[in-house]
């Protein structure tokens, strides 16, 4: 495309003409044309908005910064999603770095942090366990609202588990340590009065699944065997050794799976087991208390 003249407008409609296949093609380019705009002026304080694009319609850019949008345009148009171009994603109330090693977080899964913190009581100390954390949005979004709780957040990858730590500490949230384990495997034999997790729950052969997604995102950290049960299975099996009695599992599940994650939860002998919809009125947080310690086989 030329570089000469070209506004803010212009820009934004030629890429929204080119992500066309985009189902959030204005919304993409707004976000890449503000990372364009604020990793160009990193020595000022003032920092690009949305509004502020809004407002200036008619600013003219300069040609580093048509260059550079271009490049995230091209990315963008081979299907990366834009978390990992801008390496940033909201969750919650703030905003998490993100890298290929880590799930993006889904705005789905802040109905799990809703159901926690819905179990986590104000006025004492509680334990709280994510397993699988990711990027941290759980265990990061709890401790933002629980000063009062001490969470643990765990992830197979090391990689993973860096851009976590990477997060509490730019948040600056200090009621949240980490550690490297395979769901129980490494956890410090304790007990916690609410465990968390957003486990992979996706089948391999799930022609639900996008293309992109599959391309890009950590597929440990989407796909399961057994119909995509098999962790949720084996998280629950373990469970009672690190649960206080009446303490709270709480899983994110696809939305076909409430059936079957809640009859997991029965043969282990969970109770007040319950299911919540997301926004878009699916099936997606399913919920149950352990009422007494035992091994079963």
């Amino acid at each position: 495309m030329s570089e000469a003249l070209l506004t803010i407008a212009d820009i934004l409609q030629y890429g929204t003409t080119r992500l066309s296949n985009s189902d959030s093609a204005k919304l993409d380019c707004e976000i890449l044309l503000l990372k364009v705009l604020n990793d160009l002026n990193k020595h000022s304080e003032k920092r690009y908005t949305k509004t502020w694009l809004l407002t200036w319609p008619e600013k003219v850019l300069s040609s580093k910064q048509i260059q550079q949008f271009e490049h995230y345009l091209s990315l963008r148009s081979q299907g990366m999603p834009v978390a990992y171009i801008t390496g940033t994603k909201d969750f919650w109330s703030f905003t998490l770095e993100v890298t290929p090693d880590t799930l993006i977080p889904r705005p789905e899964t802040e109905l799990l942090v809703e159901c926690a913190l819905q179990k986590i009581a104000l006025s004492k100390e509680q334990n709280i366990l994510d397993l699988g954390t990711g990027s941290g949005a759980i265990a990061l979004a709890i401790a933002s609202e629980r000063s009062n709780a001490k969470v643990l957040a765990t992830d197979f990858s090391l990689q993973t588990l860096k851009v976590a730590e990477m997060n509490a500490v730019q948040l600056k949230l200090t009621n949240v340590s980490f550690c490297q384990s395979h769901w129980f495997k490494n956890i410090p034999q304790q007990q916690f009065n609410i465990i968390v997790s957003n486990p992979p729950y996706i089948a391999g052969n799930d022609p639900h699944l996008d293309k992109n997604v599959k391309k890009y995102e950590p597929l440990t950290a989407l796909l399961s065997e057994n119909k995509g049960l098999a962790d949720i299975r084996e998280i629950i099996e373990h469970s009672h050794a690190y649960l206080i009695p009446g303490g709270w599992l709480l899983f994110e599940h696809g939305y076909q799976q409430a059936d079957a994650v809640q009859a997991l939860f029965q043969q282990f002998k969970f109770s007040q087991i319950s299911t919540f919809n997301d926004l878009n009125r699916l099936p997606r947080v399913t919920l149950g208390a352990c009422p007494r310690i035992e091994k079963y086989e």
